[in-house]
């Protein structure tokens, strides 16, 4: 899939996740075979970027890959002056957001709360194109909800405001991530439009991203929670799709070495104090089983790097010792 002057080595995008995917989970993702990874969103608005948090999600050094920078707002002006920003900080791609379907957001008519104005759409979308030198793409939702499904026509909008390729979740901004996403859709999207089209909603297995990409039609897959602490499963599609057969599943030494790996880009990331606080929601998308609640408690207490580093330390030694 080809986006600007960007090849993209196979299918496979990392989807932003806001407070999930920073630059750590990014990288990892991407040596795990993803081939593109975009960052967490970033408001348009600079009276909100004098944060920790602003600041940490504008900051590239140390990216490896393709640098795609996600922007959310509603204003054309302050989107468009965010995306020169952004590529002056080394943004590579701009990505906008009219996808999150997230309250805090919407309630500001941002994210996917502007599919329900395909005329402001349309003013962003040539303001945000016309405003930089890079590509620029979009991520929306089949709609607003059940009833107004419009994806189509945003997506023959997007088209003609010279966006370079569109990721389309299949859920609409009121079913928010409940039910199962449909990609009847994103699958007519696809059929009305020339551009690239990236299909993203429930691809947690190799052989679910086989039946979205072959049902769809998409140039692409966008996979966000079914990488939640498991970033290998970049790898896993990518060989499903070349071989049609499956991958051992991890083991525990990789599995540990992983980990501990995350954790560590965490502490530099965020420093000791949120890097053990943002820890505790990745380890626990590691180890979600039933069985390991118990570890997750005990692992959600803890206040210091080290402790961190010596219970997953531990609890490896433990699953061998009891194997």
């Amino acid at each position: 899939m080809q986006i600007g002057p960007y090849q993209l080595t196979n299918q496979l995008i990392v989807a932003p996740m806001a407070g999930v995917t920073d630059q750590a989970f990014r990288n990892l993702c991407l040596r795990y075979g993803a081939a593109m990874a975009v960052s967490e969103m970033l408001s348009a608005n600079p009276e909100l970027w004098d944060t920790d948090k602003s600041r940490q999600r504008m900051a590239h050094s140390g990216e490896e890959g393709i640098r795609s920078v996600q922007i959310a707002g509603a204003d054309p002006e302050q989107m468009a002056w965010a995306a020169r920003f952004n590529v002056e900080q080394g943004a590579q791609i701009i990505d906008i957001n009219m996808g999150c379907p997230a309250k805090k957001v919407n309630k500001k008519q941002a994210g996917s709360a502007l599919m329900q104005y395909p005329d402001l759409v349309e003013q962003i979308l040539r303001a945000v194109v016309g405003a930089v030198n890079v590509p620029v793409t979009l991520k929306i939702r089949t709609g607003w909800e059940p009833e107004h499904r419009n994806g189509v026509q945003i997506a023959r909008i997007a088209e003609d405001c010279g966006i370079a390729s569109l990721a389309v979740h299949g859920r609409t901004r009121q079913c928010m991530y409940k039910g199962n996403a449909e990609y009847d859709t994103i699958r007519a999207i696809k059929q009305n439009v020339s551009i690239p089209v990236v299909a993203n909603g429930d691809i947690v297995s190799p052989e679910k991203a086989r039946f979205v990409l072959d049902y769809t039609g998409a140039d692409a897959l966008m996979i966000g929670r079914g990488a939640q602490g498991r970033p290998w499963i970049f790898r896993e599609i990518q060989h499903f799709l070349d071989t049609g057969e499956h991958l051992a599943p991890v083991g525990d030494d990789e599995k540990r070495h992983v980990m501990l790996e995350h954790l560590s880009k965490l502490y530099d990331l965020y420093g000791e104090f949120k890097g053990v606080r943002f820890a505790r929601k990745h380890i626990g998308w590691y180890l979600d089983q039933e069985a390991q609640r118990d570890f997750r408690s005990q692992f959600n207490a803890l206040e210091t790097a080290a402790e961190q580093r010596s219970a997953v330390e531990r609890y490896f030694d433990e699953l061998i010792q009891y194997q």
